[in-house]
């Protein structure tokens, strides 16, 4: 069995969507809903779900644009207060954890490790998600773009976030999907672990990562192995 005993005391900080969550379904549901009702064609989510990882402002936008809106910026800044009350609805009517990751969570947890959500999501909504979805309890800090002076990818979002839990830059380990957290990650200096399943334009093991996982049962033992020894 891996030693864990690296963890004892680490921070391990967590992109959401696409990294946690497959929120796309729901996400991709909520812009299709508000493009529908305003006259629009929908967003297939197969062309979607790649570029989730842009938020849901770009998202609506594209949506816009794709369906020949000929001022996309100005609509989507009217309807994106639609967007965030319907999405807030059904935040959690088909977004689920990725298989491994809650038996990862639990055993990061045990092993000494604080868990800290780092997220481009609004710290509300995120807080949300992870309640319906029975995850809340299992991080010590739950930080959104609101909450920070600089979102991902400037690595001041995962720092705050680290700080934010009492944690220690020097042992800390970013955990994402896409551009943003490998962006955060580097700028701040920590080691970097990307699932390749999440949403990325660019396939996450072009990003560079020190670690590249296709599956959460292998996160407790990549991230010991990252930090060494106490």
């Amino acid at each position: 069995m891996t030693d864990l005993a690296a963890l004892d005391g680490a921070t391990i900080a967590f992109d959401l969507d696409g990294t946690l969550v497959e929120s796309a379904p729901d996400l991709i549901g909520a812009v299709n809903a508000v493009l529908v009702a305003h006259g629009y064609q929908p967003l297939p989510y197969d062309r979607g779900r790649p570029y989730v990882s842009r938020g849901a402002r770009w998202l609506l936008q594209w949506g816009l644009e794709t369906a020949g809106e000929p001022e996309p910026a100005a609509r989507t800044a009217a309807l994106f207060g639609s967007f965030i009350a319907y999405y807030s609805d059904h935040i959690a009517d088909e977004t689920r954890p990725f298989p491994g990751v809650i038996d990862a969570l639990k055993t990061l947890r045990t092993a000494g490790a604080l868990l800290v959500v780092c997220t481009n999501k609004p710290t509300g909504l995120s807080r949300s998600l992870l309640a319906k979805l029975h995850m809340a309890g299992l991080f010590d800090g739950v930080v959104g773009i609101d909450a920070v002076s600089a979102a991902k990818p400037n690595p001041a979002h995962l720092i705050e976030a680290v700080q934010a839990v009492g944690g220690d830059l020097a042992r800390t380990v970013m955990v994402g999907d896409a551009d943003t957290d490998a962006g955060a990650a580097r700028g701040a200096g920590t080691p970097l672990v990307l699932v390749d399943f999440g949403y990325t334009e660019i396939p996450a093991a072009e990003l560079g990562p020190d670690v590249l996982l296709s599956r959460f049962d292998d996160l407790p033992a990549a991230c010991a192995g990252l930090l060494g020894a106490p």
